[in-house]
């Protein structure tokens, strides 16, 4: 097992709030979304792993002010939107997650190791390796979406390119990332090793400053 590493390369830039309103977002409203979601043992192995590794920078994280700690059951990897239930039939839904899962048939379950802690520009996140995998899933099911639905939706976020990455708190104002980094440098972190066997398409809210959902439905790896 590798030790943590910290990147710290965003430099003295402050971290910003997350919880501004994207394009289309706002109370009561919920979008059928892919996450990885770790949540399910049957779906991702190694969650105890991953929660005590969360546990340890989150137990220091949160005597910061101005930071909003994601809880357990709710941490994710963000792949790709699909669209707002009230613009995405439940027909359509379910048409876009068979394509998913026949699309990923072609796919093998993988390795993900969470050795890595960032300061985001809204947050902290561990960077899973290798990546390649996650955008070989998230391709598979943009194809599954552009294959139904007239367009596939793009992320404010991913505009200079999608970097999978779970994040353990989301800042809720601006502020300086200085105690941010010296934070999660004072956390002696080992790593977690996660094996994904399915990713979901779920029902996202997130009314309160945190990310929710139900799931639609599971989006299995490799031949069933």
């Amino acid at each position: 097992m590798r030790p943590m590493q910290v990147d710290r390369s965003g430099g003295a830039q402050p971290v910003r709030d997350h919880w501004w309103w994207r394009p289309g977002w706002h109370v009561g409203r919920r979008a059928y979304t892919f996450h990885i979601t770790f949540d399910d043992e049957a779906a991702v192995e190694g969650l105890d792993e991953l929660h005590r590794l969360a546990t340890d920078y989150q137990r220091k994280l949160a005597t910061l002010p101005g930071l909003d700690m994601v809880p357990l059951q709710w941490l994710h990897l963000t792949m790709q939107n699909v669209g707002f239930t009230d613009e995405v039939s439940e027909t359509e839904a379910a048409a876009v997650l068979d394509e998913a899962r026949i699309r990923c048939t072609s796919l093998q379950a993988f390795e993900l190791v969470m050795d890595e802690v960032e300061v985001r520009g809204e947050g902290v996140a561990l960077r899973p390796h290798p990546a390649d995998p996650v955008c070989q899933v998230r391709d598979a099911v943009r194809a599954a979406i552009g294959s139904i639905r007239d367009e596939v939706p793009e992320a404010p976020e991913h505009a200079h390119g999608f970097e999978p990455h779970v994040s353990l708190a989301y800042s809720n104002s601006e502020a300086p990332s200085e105690p941010v980094g010296d934070a999660i440098d004072r956390v002696a972190a080992g790593a977690a090793t996660l094996k994904v066997r399915a990713a979901k398409l779920i029902v996202l809210d997130r009314d309160e400053r945190v990310y929710r959902w139900t799931t639609f439905g599971d989006v299995p790896l490799g031949p069933s």
